[in-house]
Formats: C-alpha cells, sequence, structure tokens
C-alpha cells in the first residue's frame, strides 16, 4: 500500500512573468521528468499546482475579536516562499525522497507525509 506525500517547492525571486520561454521550457520538462519518474514508480500524482508570486498572495491572521486581519502580499517578513506544491503516492519513505529529489528547484523542497485523519478517534 502506498502512502500519500506532500512536497512543497521554495523558490527564491518566483516570478514566472521575468521567466524566458527557454527558461520556463526547460523548467516544465523537468517537472514532466519528475512526473514520468512517479508513474514509472508504479505510483500517482495526487495533485499539483504552481502558484502565484507572493505579491498576489492574501494572509489572513485569526483575531480575538473574531474579525480576521486581511493582509495583502508582498509581505516583508516572508523570507522563504512556497512557489507551489505536489501531492504523490509513494511505497515508502525512502522512495519518497528520492523522487521528491528529482523537482527541480532553484531553491528546495520539503517533503511531508500526509496526516491520515480519522475522525472515528
Amino acid at each position: 500500500m502506498s502512502d500519500e506525500y506532500v512536497l512543497l517547492i521554495h523558490e527564491p525571486d518566483w516570478d514566472p512573468d521575468s521567466m524566458t520561454p527557454d527558461e520556463w521550457r526547460a523548467a516544465m520538462i523537468g517537472h514532466q521528468a519528475f512526473q514520468d519518474a512517479v508513474t514509472a514508480a508504479g505510483e500517482r500524482i495526487v495533485a499539483t499546482s504552481a502558484l502565484q508570486p507572493i505579491a498576489k498572495a492574501t494572509k489572513i491572521t485569526p483575531q480575538p475579536d473574531g474579525e480576521p486581519l486581511i493582509t495583502d502580499g508582498p509581505f516583508t517578513e516572508t523570507r522563504e516562499v512556497v512557489t507551489g506544491f505536489y501531492s504523490f503516492t509513494a511505497s515508502s519513505p525512502e522512495q519518497a525522497r528520492q523522487l521528491a529529489a528529482l523537482v527541480p528547484t532553484g531553491g528546495w523542497v520539503e517533503l511531508y507525509p500526509v496526516l491520515v485523519l480519522d475522525l472515528a478517534r
């Protein structure tokens, strides 16, 4: 049985609008190679998306009075920006790490096993 993992992609200064067509194409080829490797391993991509730059993000912070504080990006206190993610299956933590290492990035990735919520607990 395979477990699900979420991989968060961090890129420095992520701005897809500033990428040249060749840079974009190279990145997409790298991501396709990762997806193909997952499939070749007998696993599957559950979900994936790239995220818009931090300047287009919104931060929502709960407040004690119940009215959330809403702040539009960019956020000056942000040092690490998640620029995309994959959710995929792997048969072992070792396989998940090996596959995650294939994701192209100019920054780094974080890999998390998904916590299966048991509402009957």
